[in-house]
């Protein structure tokens, strides 16, 4: 690793928003990356792929260990030090609470929410040593407004925006930034959104991977505290506050109620 190197991690680096974001962070002088997520080759293809020096670690983050298994590969590969954290893992399933539980709910937040906290509790030494330094949280729409049949996927997400804010607060003071980005319909390779593109309607709700990575460099180097994507997004959070029983009626029925969740990365590319 050179002396000025900066190091930035990318979880569920695989496919999706993790690669657009390993790619635009690979353009900035003196970046060393290290991609996180379970598929090898695809890590790999990608890492001989990029303009900067890139480590890779094909990783399940929510196995007994895992967050030890990702300092020691920054330890051994980039001297301890990391400057960037983006925390992009995630997977969405849809069903009802009543069709499928506490079990749902529970595969939600491990994935979700706990794996984010286990990996962030571990490597917060490192951020704090090579401070000033940041953390992105790659939250979702839905972590402010929640659909039928996406209770645990939303609850997940609730959980991880409000952990988000605290989290900013109590490490202003040791020069690590914390932020968060909030997509909401990403084409995806696990979400192609083609009923959606075809629509003029809905097709503007629908962006891509490389406007998500955008507004993660401008939330994690940029020093910005949120940023959502498509940015019309925030006028539905906005909406919750000011008219909740709108709100609910327009998610209760109609289009609404049929969309397939889209976040960050679903299930079978986010790790």
């Amino acid at each position: 690793m050179s002396a000025q190197a900066r190091v930035a991690l990318v979880t569920g680096a695989s496919t999706g928003i993790g690669e657009a974001t390993a790619i635009r962070l690979s353009r900035e002088p003196g970046t060393e990356l290290v991609l996180v997520a379970r598929r090898e080759q695809l890590l790999r293809e990608l890492a001989d792929s990029l303009p900067c020096r890139a480590t890779y670690l094909p990783l399940d983050l929510t196995g007994d260990g895992a967050p030890q298994r990702v300092r020691a590969h920054l330890e051994a590969e980039h001297g301890g030090r990391l400057d960037l954290l983006v925390n992009n893992a995630g997977g969405a399933w849809r069903g009802s609470f009543a069709a499928t539980g506490h079990a749902h709910v529970k595969r939600h937040m491990e994935l979700n929410f706990d794996a984010v906290v286990r990996l962030t509790e571990e490597l917060l030494p490192l951020l704090r040593a090579s401070a000033p330094s940041a953390i992105v949280n790659v939250a979702s729409t839905a972590g402010r407004v929640s659909r039928a049949g996406s209770g645990a996927y939303s609850a997940s997400k609730f959980a991880l925006i409000g952990w988000t804010d605290s989290l900013y607060a109590e490490e202003l003071s040791h020069g690590v930034h914390v932020g968060m980005v909030m997509p909401g319909f990403i084409e995806t390779p696990g979400f192609p959104a083609a009923e959606l593109r075809e629509k003029a309607l809905t097709r503007w709700i629908v962006s891509k991977p490389a406007k998500v990575a955008d507004a993660i460099y401008e939330v994690g180097p940029g020093g910005k505290a949120e940023r959502y994507v498509p940015r019309p997004y925030a006028l539905a959070a906005i909406a919750r506050i000011l008219a909740p029983r709108l709100v609910r009626r327009v998610l209760s029925g109609g289009a609404a109620a049929t969309l397939t969740t889209s976040t960050a990365a679903d299930a079978d590319t986010a790790l």
